[in-house]
């Protein structure tokens, strides 16, 4: 599959499915700067604020962000505010291309909840990826979204090579 250099895979993460089998999801471990500039005013629950190509952006819209740039087209699954979203300020909500929308909606009837989703879902062409954003020591894969990653993958015949997990970082200090 056709990333980023910044999102070329360098590990594997192990998980636990629900149904005890192990999987391998790919993983890579970039290291995003703080933004600097001035204050934002809405953090979104005090998210932290990262830069990206000069802009504020939260991880999963700089992670976006950066697929774009790469030819991929996306969107941020705000499961939180049940929307999707190309920004946050201004706070936008757009529609996804039927395509996009019959897929999550396949695997969200299987799942039989909302919740779970990874946070970025890109496509490019008939490729997709689902992308979590998991900041390195803060954060960790959910009961949820392994139960999202299962049926995803052995009821809706999403491959796990179509999974990527992002364990960002911040510079050293």
């Amino acid at each position: 599959m056709e990333l980023p250099k910044e999102f070329q895979p360098t590990s594997k993460e192990k998980i636990k499915l629900p149904i005890r089998w192990f999987v391998e999801i790919q993983k890579v471990n970039p290291v995003f700067k703080p933004w600097t500039g001035e204050t934002v005013g809405d953090t979104y629950g005090n998210k932290k604020v990262l830069n990206f190509y000069g802009k504020p952006e939260f991880a999963e819209l700089g992670i976006l962000r950066l697929m774009e740039y790469s030819g991929w087209q996306g969107v941020w699954v705000d499961t939180y505010g049940n929307a999707f979203r190309t920004q946050y300020w201004p706070k936008n909500k757009v529609k996804l291309p039927t395509k996009q929308s019959n897929i999550l909606k396949r695997i969200q009837d299987k799942v039989g909840e909302s919740g779970g989703c990874f946070d970025v879902f890109c496509w490019k062409g008939d490729k997709v990826i689902f992308i979590e954003s998991k900041q390195k020591g803060k954060d960790s894969i959910r009961d949820t979204q392994k139960r999202w990653l299962q049926v995803a993958n052995l009821k809706c015949g999403i491959p796990f090579e179509s999974f990527l997990i992002v364990e960002w970082s911040l510079p050293k200090q």
